[in-house]
C-alpha cells in the first residue's frame, strides 16, 4: 500500500504501518491509505482484528500534515464535509462507525494531535514506555476535533483534559495509563510482542463475540444502564443477533462441555 502505509498479514491479522517523512504526518493521500485499510479488515472475512504502529521508535504521529494544511492542500473549513479523507473519518477510524473488528494501537513514540486522536479510536492502547500524548492545537489557533474534544473528556478526568486542551500539556505514557487511558505500558523493544500477543488472542477467539462486543459498546456507550439493557433488547443490533443464533456459538459451548479446544469460524 502506498502514501506512506504499509500492510502486513499475519493469520488472522492484518497490522498496518504509518511511515511517511520524519513525523508520520497524515495528508489526505495518507489518510485515504488508512482508511483503505482498515476497509479491507471490514470487509475481509478471514481478518479479525489490525495492529496499528508507526515506524521506527521517536513518533507514531505527529497527526495532520500542517505543510500540507499551509499549502491550500487540505482545508479546516468544515473539513468533514469534504469526504476525502476516506471511509470512517479521519484516519478511517476516528468516525468509523461500522467497524466492529478490533484495532490495537501500539504506540512507538510522541503521539500528537491528530496522532493522538487517532490512538484514541482503537480499541485497544499500548504504548511504550517513552511515549508522551499532546494536543498542541490551541497555539496554532485551531482545536483537536477529529476526536480529542468528543473522546478525552470521557476517558480521564474532565479537568486534566481540560488542561491538555487549554495549556497543551504533555502526558506520559505512565500518566496515561494511571488513568486508564491506554491499557498497558511496556518497554520500547517489546511492544509489537505484546501487541501481537493481544492480537493473537483476539484472533483466536470467536469473531462474532469479538465483534458484538465493539456493537453493543458503541450503540449503549453513555446512555442510562436502564437504557442500555432496553436498548440491547430492542434494537436492531445485527451482528448481536447474528451471534446469537451462530454456529459459533453452538460450538464454544460444546468444546467447553468436551473439554476440548474450540473451532471458531465466523459463522
Amino acid at each position: 500500500m502506498s502514501d506512506g502505509v504499509k500492510t502486513h498479514r499475519d493469520g488472522h491479522v492484518l497490522e498496518v504501518t504509518l511511515e511517511r517523512g520524519k513525523v508520520n504526518a497524515i495528508d489526505v493521500p495518507t489518510s485515504q491509505a488508512l482508511a483503505a485499510a482498515f476497509q479491507e479488515l471490514h470487509e475481509d472475512k478471514d481478518l479479525r482484528c489490525a495492529i496499528l504502529t508507526g515506524g521506527g521508535d521517536k513518533i507514531f504521529s505527529a497527526g495532520w500534515d500542517l505543510k500540507a494544511l499551509n499549502d491550500g492542500e487540505m482545508s479546516l473549513d468544515n473539513w468533514w464535509e469534504a469526504d476525502e479523507y476516506g471511509f470512517g473519518g479521519f484516519t478511517g477510524l476516528t468516525e468509523n462507525w461500522a467497524l466492529n473488528k478490533p484495532v490495537i494501537a501500539a504506540i512507538n513514540g510522541l503521539a500528537i494531535g491528530g496522532g493522538f486522536e487517532m490512538a484514541m479510536a482503537c480499541d485497544l492502547l499500548i504504548a511504550a514506555d517513552h511515549v508522551e500524548f499532546g494536543l498542541p492545537e490551541m497555539p496554532l489557533g485551531i482545536v483537536p476535533d477529529a476526536g480529542a474534544l468528543q473522546r478525552l473528556p470521557r476517558r480521564i478526568p474532565h479537568n486534566i483534559a481540560m488542561e491538555m486542551f487549554l495549556l497543551g500539556r504533555r502526558m506520559s505514557a505512565s500518566e496515561a495509563a494511571h488513568y486508564g487511558l491506554v491499557n498497558k505500558v511496556v518497554p520500547k523493544e517489546k511492544l509489537m510482542d505484546a501487541a501481537r500477543e493481544w492480537a493473537a488472542s483476539i484472533a483466536w477467539s470467536a469473531p462474532l463475540a469479538m465483534q458484538t462486543v465493539k456493537e453493543v459498546q458503541r450503540e449503549i456507550e453513555c446512555v442510562p444502564l436502564e437504557q442500555a439493557f432496553h436498548k440491547m433488547r430492542t434494537d436492531p443490533m445485527p451482528v448481536y443477533r447474528k451471534m446469537l443464533k451462530s454456529e459459533d456459538a453452538k460450538e464454544g459451548v460444546a468444546a467447553f462441555v468436551e473439554k476440548r479446544e474450540p473451532n471458531f469460524k465466523g459463522e
